[in-house]
């Protein structure tokens, strides 16, 4: 790829330059047909291979060339994301369960350069003969740990046993523990490993251990948000039914916070992040679904409710905060009965908690959901226009807004909700009549 085109997408994010891990692997996946890259969570990774991948397409084939696996949803929405960002001039197509596969079937038939999706779905197109394969020459999975780990390894043995004409290979991780196994067909693999990446170029992270006399540790944890106060928190459980024990207590306590975990339906996992990102909740409890794969800036607390089950899982949940020029903190909450692990205590200070425990301030936002997305041709352009025409609401009196295929979530401020509901409750959007109410 010429530098000016590099420097052209680049300026779609507003980013001057690329890091160090960024650079080596661009060279390294150019240079060579098998690639495994290991680096921290929020150093990059994204741009790190799609940007090689670009120079790799061509416009003169008409079907699917390059394939990028992935282990979660939200992971698949989030490269797409990036890559519609970087405005290649290549079709995309994002497959994953939970997606309308009626959706996903009509995408595929004007044949995208790249597919994303999640292993059993990519599994499922291909049997179905949905899209072909045999020009697919580039294969990329992300995470290719997590994948494994989740059992997915029968549906790629598959995917990648359909694939016949791989002549590239890229593997990413934010971890080498993991053998690859055979069934990838990695020969002479180059190894990148910056793993070491956003320590170095971060503000830092510190890690600290706060106690609970009580085996629940429910209190503390109440304790320790009232401490932290209205800054961006995520919270981690190991079981869904956890999480939502978690999130119950703490509403009940004054607390507003929302919850998220693989058994929800997709468009309430989706409710549940937007009103994270965009303010309308600043506390997010959670599996370690979340620990990998979600692009959420500016988080600056990990709280470790239930210790982590192994180093790995300790190193994704803290790489939700102090990413590249960001520090963040992680606390790790104990009772007398848990013992704390040597990767914890080694870099470990405890914190103690005062008895002063003032609820932090209730954010300022609110979250609207539009029963109307892209497949309805409606764009942020035309919810900024219809909730300032029809709702009367000022620029400032709109936050973040977010289209899916077929709903959107916009913030707005939490004193216009009811007003603006009563002013649009008979409009229409691109003259159509859409429901649209506080998103739950």
């Amino acid at each position: 790829m010429q530098s000016t085109n590099i420097a052209g997408i680049l300026s779609n994010f507003k980013i001057e330059q690329l890091n160090e891990m960024q650079l080596a692997s661009l060279d390294a996946i150019e240079k060579n047909n098998d690639t495994i890259l290991v680096s921290t969570t929020g150093s990059g990774k994204t741009l790190a291979f799609l940007l090689p991948l670009v120079n790799l397409l061509k416009t003169a084939i008409k079907t699917p060339q390059a394939l990028i696996i992935v282990p979660s949803r939200e992971l698949a929405i989030q490269i797409d994301d990036v890559f519609r960002k970087m405005q290649t001039g290549f079709k995309v197509s994002v497959c994953y369960g939970g997606h309308k596969r009626e959706t996903e079937e009509n995408n595929l038939l004007q044949a995208p350069a790249l597919i994303i999706g999640t292993p059993g779905r990519l599994a499922d197109h291909i049997r179905r003969n949905n899209f072909a394969t045999a020009d697919i020459a580039t294969l990329i999975l992300d995470e290719f740990d997590k994948s494994l780990e989740l059992g997915f390894q029968e549906e790629m043995e598959f995917i990648i046993g359909s694939l016949k004409n791989i002549s590239k290979r890229v593997l990413t991780s934010a971890t080498e523990s993991v053998e690859v196994p055979n069934f990838i067909g990695l020969k002479d693999a180059v190894r990148l490993n910056y793993a070491h990446l956003v320590n170095e170029n971060s503000l830092g992270l510190e890690i600290k251990t706060v106690f609970s006399a009580d085996k629940d540790k429910a209190d503390i944890l109440f304790k320790l948000i009232c401490f932290l106060g209205n800054r961006s928190t995520i919270i981690f459980c190991n079981h869904r039914q956890s999480v939502e024990r978690t999130s119950e207590i703490l509403a009940d306590k004054g607390i507003v916070n929302v919850f998220y975990h693989g058994g929800m339906e997709q468009q309430e996992r989706d409710s549940a992040l937007c009103k994270f990102r965009n303010g309308t909740s600043n506390v997010l409890v959670t599996t370690d679904l979340a620990a990998r794969g979600l692009d959420i800036p500016n988080i600056r607390n990990i709280i470790h409710y239930h210790l982590p089950q192994s180093e790995d899982i300790f190193t994704h949940r803290n790489g939700r905060t102090a990413r590249m020029d960001a520090s963040g903190t992680a606390y790790v909450i104990y009772s007398e009965e848990e013992i704390l692990p040597d990767y914890i205590t080694a870099t470990a200070t405890d914190q103690q908690l005062n008895d002063v425990n003032e609820i932090p301030e209730k954010p300022k936002w609110s979250t609207l959901f539009i029963a109307a997305g892209k497949k309805d041709k409606v764009n942020k352009i035309d919810i900024v226009g219809f909730l300032g025409q029809k709702g009367q609401l000022k620029k400032e009196d709109i936050g973040l807004i977010e289209v899916k295929d077929f709903f959107s979530f916009v913030a707005i401020k939490k004193i216009k909700v009811s007003e603006v509901l009563q002013l649009i409750k008979n409009e229409k959007i691109k003259n159509k009549k859409v429901k649209i109410e506080v998103a739950k």
